[in-house]
């Protein structure tokens, strides 16, 4: 029984901070998506990673790439969160997103842990339920 309160007891604690690590990061997608609502790319670009900010440089370039490829960030109407999966190292927010038209996107953010906290590293659109190839 003592085994068992102890086992228990660690997951719980393990749990904890899982938790916490996936609020952290979806409170970085939210105020990203946030900012792109009123069209402020400048702190948009805030919550993308050194990476990202490499390869658009600024945040005009950034907004230009995000309204063209994905729509449905720059407007969303409804925003849910699904697993954070850690895969190859890496960790990845999978976010279902409805579009204004009732279209329904499947994105995986990729999240890197920053001397800035988290940041968004990666964006890729995956196929929605429900489509063909």
């Amino acid at each position: 029984m003592r085994s068992l309160v102890l086992t228990l007891a660690l997951l719980f604690g393990l749990a904890l901070p899982a938790g916490a690590q996936q609020q952290q990061i979806t409170g970085v997608i939210d105020q990203q998506l946030d900012a792109f609502k009123t069209d402020d790319f400048e702190r948009a670009f805030s919550y993308a990673s050194p990476t990202i900010k490499r390869i658009f440089r600024t945040p005009e370039n950034f907004g230009v790439m995000v309204r063209r490829g994905y729509p449905m960030v720059w407007r969303p109407a409804e925003v849910r969160y699904l697993d954070l999966r850690e895969v190859a190292g890496n960790l990845w927010q999978r976010v279902q997103i409805t579009d204004a038209k009732g279209g329904i996107h499947l994105l995986d953010y990729q999240m890197i842990e920053t001397e800035n906290g988290w940041q968004i590293n990666a964006v890729q659109l995956l196929k929605a339920p429900g489509t063909t190839a």
